[in-house]
């Protein structure tokens, strides 16, 4: 397996590029489709609308992207051996990443609430929970591009 991985190490990265695109494009999009849903009134025809945006957004797109975000990234650690240099930008990325997966399931829980008639968030709130993937973003390149530590 380490052999493939060195020897096809531009596709798995390519392949880890494209599905983090694909992943931080939802994750900045759901929350401002949240937005737009807090202003429509529940069991309408545009809360149902909205209802099937999100859900296709985060079944079909989404969850895809973040799964295989997390395989290509694996891959890359593994055939670059990073984990046993004990680098501590690594180790601040890794955090950067779970948040970032953690904010997935909050919206991913943001999202039944709708669903089920009774999000109490404010428009507001999903203004200020859409900064959120914008940061950790900004932190997650830092660490890669610029490996401070």
């Amino acid at each position: 397996m380490y052999d493939f991985l060195v020897n096809n190490y531009h596709w798995v990265e390519a392949l880890h590029i494209i599905s983090v695109m694909s992943w931080m494009a939802g994750l900045l999009y759901l929350p401002r489709l949240f937005v737009y849903h807090t202003q429509v009134e529940v069991g309408s025809d545009q809360d149902k609308l909205f209802q099937t945006m999100e859900q296709k957004l985060l079944r079909v797109i989404m969850n895809p992207a973040m799964i295989a975000s997390w395989v290509f990234g694996l891959m890359l650690v593994y055939s670059l051996g990073i984990l046993e240099d004990g680098f501590t930008w690594f180790s601040l990325k890794f955090i950067f990443v779970f948040l970032l997966t953690f904010f997935h399931m909050k919206l991913a829980a943001w999202r039944k609430a709708f669903v089920a008639g009774n999000n109490e968030k404010s428009e507001s709130f999903f203004r200020k929970a859409n900064e959120i993937p914008t940061v950790l973003m900004i932190a997650i390149v830092f660490m890669v591009v610029l490996k401070p530590f």
